[in-house]
């Protein structure tokens, strides 16, 4: 009798396997760093086959770790870093080039000709996203165009490509003997090459990005049984769920109602809102994505903000700057002060993404005086990430015509108690996390166990679903609004600033 789901979770900086009981709850896990590339400035590269590696790494760890019989799991999901883009020999399994990360800014150029004519929202009818160096079909184009001899093998169906859900679905199933090319709807969205009506591969978008269909995977709802893994572990298992970590995050923090909205505060931050079945086009600098779609019911849709440095900004003064030992240690550097000392960090360190989609800012700290000490750019940080979380919501309510009455919120910073206070406080109405934090291996393992009847249907996983800890904004207005329009004015300062 089959007790457990679970998900595989591969991410911009670590690979997960999680397992979950049937409460949502997690038994218990296994997780892997991978190496971060940076060939160049702004180029953010990961080894597939590392990422690959670690998969195998954790899946066994995890099983090891709760001596769990492989007939107790009903089903597998994967959940991904989205856009991050895999090219890869069908034969081999080998790949053609390194993957290039959603962060990577490359491809501007591609991006600058592209909007020569109709600027930069001239495909977002059809695929509701504006021009930009984060999607995955411009980073196709590269690798095609750059890397010798793969355009042609691609016409002639000898190379794949897929986002990371992909690559590991395959592998999971077979790789080079008779893995299954898939990916969902969630997935396919932030390719740049899905319609968001047909659902399927829009043939324009391919001759306008120059891209052989015949290297492209088939598109799926995000629950479904795809395959059976043969290999890592799990052999005979059936793969059931994939969704981008997003759309996956929105899925486990059940937000099944249209109006309902998460954000999750990882590497980058991402706000997502539930519009229903039906997809609302941004005019305020929002993406319009699916949200995910089960089975045979009809796709739900989502606009969402994206940010792209938040928990990476924690790292850089980690890594870079080494003022703190490891992540954790910034929230106590920054309760050694006050407020931030009239400092604004605005960490546009590969563009500015929503509402803005400017890729030729980059990060500024502006308003610094001697005044200002360690505590202060710990405590900009994190303003950082609530200050960008803001801006976004502010769009959304302006998109949605719905205003926000309270903000579920999952991800490695919702345990950093002054960042959430903080949040509380800038966008002046109560920020939830749920009792089980991580919602993206959640939302995964419920499309697979949904799709193999472990959960019978949608509402029984809201019962799930519990508070752990609300934060009340406790923040004057006057003082809210004085501080957000300094912030405001300090994002204007990145613009244009790669020539």
């Amino acid at each position: 009798m089959a007790k457990y789901v679970g998900a595989v979770d591969q991410g911009t900086t670590s690979t997960r396997f999680m397992i979950f009981d049937h409460k949502g709850a997690v038994v218990g896990y296994d997780q892997k760093e991978h190496e971060q590339i940076y060939p160049k400035p702004g180029w953010v590269e990961h080894n597939p086959l590392e990422i690959w590696q670690a998969t195998q790494d954790v899946i066994k760890g995890a099983l090891e770790k709760l001596h769990i019989d492989i007939k107790e799991i009903a089903a597998v999901g994967v959940t991904n870093q989205r856009e991050t883009t895999v090219v890869w020999e069908k034969a081999t399994g080998k790949p053609v080039y390194n993957a290039i990360v959603w962060q990577d800014t490359r491809t501007d150029q591609i991006c600058n000709e592209l909007a020569k004519e109709g600027g930069q929202d001239k495909y977002r009818t059809k695929v509701g996203l504006p021009l930009a160096t984060y999607f995955s079909g411009m980073k196709v184009k590269w690798i095609l165009d750059n890397v010798p001899g793969v355009r042609e093998r691609a016409e002639k169906g000898e190379i794949l490509f897929g986002n990371i859900d992909t690559w590991v679905i395959w592998n999971l199933t077979g790789g080079p003997k008779g893995g299954v090319h898939v990916t969902d709807v969630t997935n396919g969205s932030r390719t740049f090459m899905m319609n968001l009506e047909t659902l399927d591969w829009d043939p324009d978008m391919l001759k306008d990005l120059g891209i052989p269909r015949a290297m492209l995977p088939t598109i799926k709802p995000s629950s479904e049984v795809y395959g059976y893994c043969q290999n890592s572990g799990l052999d005979g298992i059936p793969v059931a769920g994939d969704l981008g970590d997003q759309q996956a995050a929105l899925f486990g923090q059940t937000c099944y109602d249209a109006g309902e909205a998460k954000n999750t505060y990882g590497t980058g931050c991402f706000m997502l809102m539930n519009t229903g079945t039906k997809p609302i086009q941004s005019k305020n600098g929002l993406l319009t994505t699916l949200g995910y779609k089960i089975g045979k019911e009809p796709a739900v849709y989502a606009l969402e903000g994206s940010i792209a440095i938040t928990g990476a900004l924690v790292q850089w003064m980690r890594d870079n700057l080494k003022m703190i030992q490891k992540s954790a240690d910034i929230e106590e550097l920054a309760k050694t002060v006050d407020d931030a000392g009239g400092i604004y960090f605005v960490p546009a360190f590969s563009g500015l993404f929503a509402p803005y989609w400017k890729s030729d800012a980059r990060g500024a700290i502006v308003g610094l005086t001697r005044y200002v000490a360690a505590g202060h750019l710990a405590r900009a940080v994190l303003e950082a990430t609530a200050y960008q979380t803001r801006e976004v919501l502010d769009a959304m309510n302006l998109d949605s015509g719905v205003p926000l009455k309270a903000l579920k919120v999952d991800g490695g910073m919702v345990f950093n108690e002054t960042l959430m206070q903080f949040q509380a406080d800038i966008l002046g109405v109560p920020v939830i996390r749920p009792t089980v934090a991580e919602t993206t291996a959640l939302g995964a393992a419920y499309a697979a166990g949904l799709a193999v009847g472990f959960w019978e249907k949608v509402d029984d996983l809201r019962v799930n679903w519990g508070k752990d800890k609300e934060w009340e904004p406790k923040m004057d207005p006057e003082t809210r609004a004085k501080l957000y329009k300094g912030w405001k004015k300090a994002v204007t300062r990145t613009f244009d600033w790669v020539e």
